[in-house]
């Protein structure tokens, strides 16, 4: 019999993405302890069916009425299978009320110039598409009065002045960083349909994510880096592997699962005998009780960031988005980020708006652009940058993506030039060897990411089209970055030793604040969604370079524009790049610069 009274969130329909465990399951399960219905998604078909028979359970014990619905095989990245999905809903029951982006994976857990490609990417298409296309499509299905809640990190959030790193975690930086910004950018959007958008970064939470992938993976690559006794890095990475599972097993699976190691070591290192063997397993054991020591010193340290020294539970975060879904704090909160920062993470700067001025000295250095322009002011700055250098005695090299304009060519052919597909790692790999054999080895890579081009609302916008920007602003420069990496410290990726003390600058221009008499909130938030991808991705990959790796590379990003929509200033990127060639920003931790702005 149905509860006579009514239920806070009862006939309401609550979506939660990566909800068959952990954080998603404690969210479904919150929302049918006050009445909703439940849809949950995820990509095994499994852990889907046991949430669902536990969330009937406590829709028999409120007496809601309530029905559970599960779709099994639903990657939120994958475009069919989420329409689909909101296609369904809408046709069977009408309007889906609440939507909650849980969905979410590690991703590589390393160094960047060791971080698969693909691996990259598709982290960024699980936790910033995956958001993006799950919101868009159910918009289709909502109506004024419903919800979108976004579940991000804090570690990507920023204050005026300073941004967060996440060593080791580059990719889940850059889509985390996007995701909250995507979460302001509908807010603006979804205003005409009624539709609030809020995103909660609930800081650490207890879950074996955290203690069984993220901390152990994190500390395995603080072994890789250094290498441990006798084996290389490369040993390292391979036995990581095989042991990292091995945590939190008993006794005997952990001795058991070390011998295998070590016999699969010893195999790849055509070791056959048995004292030998017997050494390599004595070196693993050690290894991973120094793997396990340095993860609860992360978790610990952490811990104590935080005033209370405790970690979130999941049904807590559960708590916080049912609490965001309440009518009236929903409307009070609609396009906050929530909570802007539990956790006390101190960090430098990392952020500066004003620059030295920097004599120019490019005397027989060769420095390579890599273009992807979007308009003609984007081919006019590279002009104006390409020609100075040459004027002071430097050597250009344009790379101009193929995606660029037909103006980009044309204007741009008067310098070396070459037009090509930089979305491929084995085009960028030919092209920096033939650079470099031609003109000499290359010094800086400035990358030029081109503007956003005017896009009435995101929401509304072609998944062809949204993936061509996700590419634009974060994988193809990630192709291009880790190649130029590759040939700064050739093998560095898979020998990280290497890295110490070499030299190199790469400078990412862009993507513009849009400027002009009329710019609106819309359309800095927007800009913004891929600004805030590269921020923390620019912050995470400037320490591994420095504090990890120990060399003297950096990674600088440069914002042009400003918030009250100032044109551009090129003369003031122009000395940003002698700042940054002349080497003498590496001791600095300000390696993110908003040239046009004038804040103090």
């Amino acid at each position: 019999m149905p509860n006579s009274v009514m239920l806070k969130f009862q006939n309401k329909i609550a979506v939660i993405t990566g909800s068959g465990t952990g954080i998603g399951k404690a969210i479904a399960i919150k929302f049918a302890e006050n009445g909703a219905n439940i849809v949950i998604l995820g990509r095994r078909k499994e852990p889907l069916e046991e949430a669902a028979k536990e969330l009937q359970q406590v829709i028999d014990k409120a007496k809601s009425g309530a029905f559970v619905k599960i779709f099994p095989g639903v990657d939120v990245s994958d475009e069919e299978g989420v329409s689909k999905m909101f296609e369904d809903l809408k046709k069977s029951h009408g309007t889906v009320d609440i939507v909650v982006n849980n969905a979410g994976v590690s991703g590589p857990v390393t160094c960047f110039p060791n971080s698969p490609i693909n691996d990259f990417k598709s982290t960024v298409a699980i936790h910033l598409t995956g958001t993006f296309w799950t919101s868009t499509q159910a918009i289709k299905a909502m109506k004024p009065g419903c919800k979108i809640v976004t579940i991000s990190t804090f570690f990507t959030e920023e204050r005026p002045f300073e941004q967060r790193p996440y060593r080791f975690r580059s990719p889940y930086t850059a889509s985390q960083g996007a995701k909250n910004r995507l979460a302001e950018a509908m807010s603006w959007e979804l205003t005409e349909n009624g539709i609030v958008s809020i995103a909660t970064n609930p800081g650490p939470v207890h879950s074996d994510r955290i203690y069984k992938t993220v901390y152990p993976k994190a500390a395995a690559e603080f072994m890789r880096v250094s290498g441990f006794e006798n084996l290389s890095p490369e040993d390292v990475e391979s036995v990581n592997n095989d042991i990292l599972p091995l945590l939190g097993e008993d006794e005997n699976t952990v001795k058991n699962g070390i011998i295998q190691a070590a016999s699969k070591l010893a195999k790849t290192k055509s070791i056959t005998s048995e004292q030998e063997i017997q050494k390599l397993s004595s070196t693993i054991a050690l290894l991973l009780a120094k793997i396990q020591q340095i993860a609860e010193k992360i978790q610990n340290n952490t811990s104590k960031m935080i005033a209370d020294e405790q970690f979130l539970s999941q049904q807590q975060v559960a708590e916080t988005v049912l609490m965001l879904c309440d009518e009236n704090i929903s409307k009070i909160l609609n396009g906050k980020v929530i909570p802007g920062d539990r956790v006390f993470y101190p960090v430098k700067p990392h952020i500066a708006c004003s620059i030295p001025d920097t004599k120019p000295d490019y005397n027989s250095k060769v420095i390579l652009f890599v273009v992807d322009a979007t308009d003609e002011s984007d081919v006019s700055r590279v002009e104006y940058l390409a020609q100075n250098i040459e004027s002071n005695g430097g050597k250009t090299v344009i790379l101009i993506s193929k995606t660029s304009t037909k103006q980009a060519e044309e204007r741009l052919s008067k310098f070396h030039s070459h037009v090509m597909d930089i979305t491929s790692q084995e085009n960028m790999k030919r092209m920096l060897s033939t650079a470099t054999q031609k003109i000499g080895p290359i010094n800086a890579v400035i990358y030029v990411t081109g503007k956003l081009a005017q896009i009435p609302r995101l929401v509304d916008m072609p998944r062809q089209q949204w993936d061509g920007l996700v590419d634009k602003f974060i994988n193809t420069p990630a192709v291009v970055l880790q190649q130029v990496l590759e040939r700064f410290v050739p093998g560095g990726g898979k020998n990280p030793p290497l890295f110490k003390d070499k030299e190199g600058a790469i400078i990412v221009i862009g993507p513009d604040m849009p400027s002009g008499g009329k710019v609106t909130g819309k359309d800095r938030a927007k800009a913004e969604v891929f600004r805030g991808a590269l921020r923390p991705f620019a912050t995470t990959v400037n320490q591994e370079l420095s504090d990890v790796l120990k060399s003297k590379i950096r990674v600088n990003l440069v914002l042009p524009g400003s918030v009250d929509g100032t044109e551009p200033n090129n003369s003031r990127i122009l000395n940003a790049i002698n700042y940054f060639i002349s080497g003498k920003s590496v001791a600095s931790s300000e390696v993110i610069y908003y040239p046009d702005e004038t804040r103090s």
